[in-house]
């Protein structure tokens, strides 16, 4: 199937129109995968269907780029709007498998497909990560899993010829990735662990049961939360409970531990709690454990130099990208930003032409 003979029968740029139409046909799923992964719905069933009125979608308007122009980004049943990131998702899903094909393609069609896997994920993570501030465990532990299978079969990803160099490479990317990632993050929690907030005299915060209610925003607990030790405290002038109420008392909120004073419960116990404070201190992760594994999962494909040149390059991208977004005044400098997509976009680079730029840089 992949002899080199054989693919070099047909002319190369059918393959590339192939690559591309097969890559916005990829692309229409990932945008499943986009929507559903992260509410834990299932990406196989019910078919695909307007979120909206429920509607459907038959084949004939299911076709990627094609039916959402012809639409004109509209639902054909009940015309309320479709997100132009379908579109944008299947384009650069068709661009980016083109690109394999022609960077890998001619070295060896086996590399370019399994690129192609490995962009395809990214795509996936990135569009999650930007949204939902997560990276789901299917795709960064299913990730790994894969990384392991594909090096065993095309060793070429790790620039090695044989199946266990390229499982020994493998396993020493997913070491050296999710370990350093790991290390930086426990390091990140001692230096920057906490989150001070100033807030109005007298201001109010209310805990419900998923949400944290602070005067100008509401904070899921899902994005303060990622340890079991993780603890919101705050030094409460009132505290008004269900059944009671405190003055002057220390609150602690943890994902199974609730302290009220010296009273101590569960968190579910007490689903609405209201308290009156001058501060509150958050915790603060410098990178999620989703980053820590998708780091793994990058080097299970790809090797440790590359989670390596992916953690420099991705620290750098994320930088100025958060220096722009606030000059832009479309963040503050507390706000938090989405590592995944600079790490993607950083092994993308390593891909492409990360051994060249090291190379370039080593030999000045």
């Amino acid at each position: 199937m992949f002899d080199p003979n054989v693919w070099a029968a047909v002319p190369f740029h059918f393959w590339s129109l192939v690559f591309f139409s097969f890559g916005c046909t990829v692309g229409s799923f990932l945008n499943v995968c986009i929507h559903r992964m992260p509410r834990g719905e299932s990406i196989v069933s019910p078919p695909s269907h307007c979120p909206h009125c429920q509607y459907s979608i038959p084949w004939y308007l299911n076709i990627p780029l094609v039916t959402w122009l012809y639409l004109r980004g509209q639902c054909a049943n009940c015309r309320a709007p479709i997100a132009i990131r379908y579109f944008l998702v299947e384009l650069l899903t068709g661009l980016a498998f083109l690109a394999c094909w022609i960077r890998f393609g001619p070295v060896s069609a086996p590399l370019a497909l399994v690129s192609c896997v490995i962009l395809a994920g990214f795509i996936v993570a990135t569009f999650i990560d930007l949204e939902h501030f997560i990276i789901p465990d299917s795709i960064t532990l299913g990730g790994i899993a894969a990384g392991f299978l594909c090096s065993l079969a095309v060793p070429a990803l790790h620039g090695v010829k044989t199946p266990a160099a390229g499982l020994t490479s493998s396993i020493v990317g997913i070491m050296i990735g999710g370990g350093v990632v790991l290390a930086i993050l426990q390091l990140g929690k001692l230096l920057f662990g906490r989150q001070k907030i100033e807030l109005a005299p007298g201001s109010r915060v209310l805990f419900t049961e998923h949400v944290l209610v602070l005067p100008d925003r509401e904070l899921p607990y899902e994005e303060i939360f990622f340890r079991e030790s993780d603890t919101i405290r705050v030094e409460a002038r009132r505290v008004e409970c269900v059944d009671c109420c405190y003055w002057d008392t220390p609150v602690r909120l943890s994902p199974q531990r609730l302290e009220v004073g010296e009273r101590v419960m569960k968190p579910e116990d007490m689903p609405h709690l209201e308290v009156v404070a001058d501060r509150i201190v958050l915790p603060r992760e410098a990178m999620g454990m989703g980053d820590v594994k998708f780091m793994a999962a990058i080097g299970a494909f790809l090797g440790w130099q590359a989670t390596l040149f992916a953690l420099l390059a991705s620290s750098v991208i994320g930088a100025v990208v958060g220096v722009v977004l606030i000059l832009l005044r479309r963040h503050e400098w507390s706000s938090r930003l989405p590592y995944g997509p600079y790490i993607a976009l950083a092994a993308v680079v390593w891909m492409f032409a990360g051994r060249e730029i090291v190379a370039g840089l080593l030999t000045r």
